[in-house]
C-alpha cells in the first residue's frame, strides 16, 4: 500500500477499551477464552461437516462458510485487541489500519449475504419442502457464496477508494480498539461530510436493508408455519428466535454506527464487541450445536474415535 497516501500521519493511536489495569487483565482473560472458543467452535463445525457425509446438504454447506467467515471476522480485531490491552501505547500503522478496514467490510458483506442465504434455505425447507433439493441445488449454494464474496469486495472497495486518498495531517487518536471508516474520516484534514454520506449510503443502506429483509423472512416463515400447524408455533418460534437473536446482535452495532449520525461518543466500540466476539461464538451454538443432525454427527464421530482406539 506504499504510496497510496502522502499524508503526514503514518500511524494511528488506538485508545482501546479501558485504562484500569485490573479491568485490562480481566478483559484479556475473557477475550482470550472467547477467541479460543470462536476458533475451536467454528473450526470444529467446519471439520464435522466436511468429514461427515450425512451433513453434506445445502444448510450445512452454508453453515460451514458462515463458520469460516466468523473465524475471519474475529481474527481481524480480537487478537490485536488482546495484545493492545497489555500495551500502554496501542499503535497501528496507516497501512495496517486500512487493511483491517478492508477485511472487516469484505467479510462483513459476505456474512450478510450468507445470513440471507441461510434464511432463504430455512424458508425453502419449511414452506416448499417437496422442492427443497431442487431449489437449493449445489449450483445455487455455490452461487450464494460467490455472490457473498463479490458483494463484500465491492462493498469494501467502493468506500475504500474514497477514504484512502483523504489527507491525514492532524490528530491521530482513534477512540476505539479497531479501525473503521467513520472514525478515520473524523481525523481527516478536510471536510468529511460527503465521505460520511458515502459510508452511510453504502454501509448504512446495506446493514439496514439486510436486517429488515431477514426479519421479514423470519416473520413470513412463522406465519406460514402458523397457518399449516393450526396455530402451534412453539417449535418454530424456539428455533427462529435463536436465529433472530443472532441477527439482532450482529446488525444493531452496524445500524447504530452507519445509519445514525456519525458517533460523537465511544459507545459504538463497545457495541461492536458483539460483532467481533459475541456473535462469532454464538453462531456455532445457535446454528449447529443445538441442531439434532449435528448432535448425531458428534455421537458418530465419538463412536468412531472409540472404535479406532479399540482397534
Amino acid at each position: 500500500m506504499d504510496g497510496l497516501n502522502d499524508s503526514v500521519v503514518s500511524e494511528f493511536l488506538l485508545l482501546g477499551l479501558s485504562s484500569s489495569w485490573e479491568t485490562k487483565v480481566f478483559l484479556v482473560l475473557i477475550f482470550s477464552l472467547t477467541y479460543l472458543g470462536i476458533i475451536l467452535g467454528n473450526l470444529f463445525i467446519v471439520f464435522l461437516v466436511i468429514f461427515d457425509s450425512h451433513l453434506h446438504s445445502p444448510m450445512y454447506f452454508l453453515l460451514t462458510n458462515l463458520s469460516f467467515i466468523d473465524v475471519g471476522v474475529a481474527s481481524t480485531t480480537v487478537p490485536k485487541m488482546i495484545t493492545d490491552l497489555l500495551n500502554e501505547y496501542k499503535i497501528i500503522s496507516f497501512q495496517d489500519c486500512m487493511t483491517q478496514i478492508c477485511f472487516i467490510h469484505i467479510m462483513g458483506g459476505v456474512e450478510m449475504v450468507l445470513l440471507i442465504a441461510m434464511a432463504f434455505d430455512r424458508y425453502t425447507a419449511i414452506c416448499k419442502p417437496l422442492h427443497y433439493l431442487k431449489i437449493m441445488n449445489p449450483k445455487i449454494c455455490v452461487s450464494f457464496v460467490i455472490t457473498g464474496w463479490v458483494t463484500g469486495f465491492i462493498h469494501a472497495m467502493s468506500q475504500f477508494a474514497f477514504i484512502i486518498n483523504l489527507p491525514f495531517c492532524g490528530p491521530n487518536k482513534i477512540d476505539s480498539f479497531y479501525c473503521d471508516f467513520p472514525r478515520i474520516i473524523k481525523l481527516a484534514c478536510t471536510d468529511g461530510a460527503k465521505f460520511e454520506f458515502i459510508v452511510a449510503a453504502n454501509s448504512g443502506f446495506m446493514s439496514l436493508g439486510t436486517f429488515f429483509l431477514l426479519i421479514l423472512s423470519y416473520i413470513f416463515i412463522l406465519v406460514t408455519v402458523w397457518k399449516r400447524s393450526s396455530g402451534d408455533l412453539s417449535k418454530a418460534f424456539v428455533t427462529l428466535s435463536a436465529h433472530i437473536t443472532v441477527v439482532v446482535l450482529f446488525f444493531t452495532p452496524c445500524i447504530f454506527l452507519y445509519v445514525w449520525p456519525f458517533p460523537t461518543s465511544s459507545i459504538d466500540k463497545y457495541l461492536f464487541i458483539a460483532d467481533f466476539a459475541i456473535t462469532p461464538i454464538l453462531n456455532p451454538i445457535i446454528y449447529a450445536l443445538r441442531n439434532k443432525d449435528i448432535k448425531v454427527a458428534i455421537k458418530r464421530l465419538s463412536k468412531r474415535g472409540h472404535y479406532v482406539r479399540f482397534c
